[in-house]
């Protein structure tokens, strides 16, 4: 009776040794998917700020430069304070796309990995098709980011490097001399948003398919 006991406690014990072993790999793969949620979350808050601050940034470059301007040291400080906005959200950014990339690479890698762990044929299939199909989705988010973080970094270098120009010669021969780099800078942030807007796309149908809730 008491090795009765002894085997059914000892059966008892792997029970739940196996029970916490596959409650602990479901956990993880819902916490990968969660993280990878939140950073296309964060990179989507991301982007609707930096808009914003484009917005404005391009604002106060034009009104710097515009020829009726009465207040050129305020409307100058007005840009200066846009331009040091523009530097920490790109940094930000970057940050948060890096971090975005990364996620999204370890959360496919150990999909695949686990998929190959099935021993049910039509369920490693289920699951290496929906893997693809997310996959294909998800993908769009890096053809979307080609070049935006470099035009990112480029624009506010130049944003950066008008404010310094004009620091030394806050003249009207100042301004006017800088006055057609100005409008080219500001044609790169129209189409830098623009880039931006299509990544965002990206990331919100990404973000939509991997959703535990359905809208159906």
């Amino acid at each position: 009776m008491k090795q009765l006991n002894q085997t059914c406690t000892w059966h008892g014990a792997l029970l739940i040794i196996a029970a916490l072993v596959i409650t602990s790999c479901a956990s993880t793969g819902m916490q990968r998917s969660q993280d990878t949620r939140t950073t296309m979350e964060t990179m989507d808050n991301d982007i609707q700020e930096a808009s914003r601050q484009l917005d404005a940034t391009e604002a106060s470059l034009e009104a710097l430069m515009r020829p009726s301007q009465t207040d050129v040291k305020q409307a100058f400080e007005s840009y200066s304070e846009n331009v040091e906005k523009m530097v920490a959200m790109e940094k930000k950014f970057a940050k948060h796309a890096e971090e975005m990339k990364a996620k999204g690479i370890e959360y496919f890698e150990e999909w695949e990995k686990e998929g190959n762990e099935y021993n049910n044929p039509q369920i490693q299939q289920l699951s290496e098709q929906r893997r693809a199909a997310l996959g294909k989705i998800y993908d769009k988010i890096a053809e979307n980011s080609i070049g935006v973080d470099e035009a990112f970094k480029t624009y506010t270098s130049d944003v950066k490097e008008i404010q310094t120009f004009l620091s030394n010669d806050l003249t009207t021969k100042g301004i006017s001399a800088i006055a057609p780099t100005s409008e080219e800078v500001v044609k790169d942030g129209n189409r830098l948003k623009y880039a931006m807007q299509d990544l965002q796309t990206a990331i919100q149908n990404a973000r939509a398919e991997m959703s535990q809730t359905s809208s159906n």
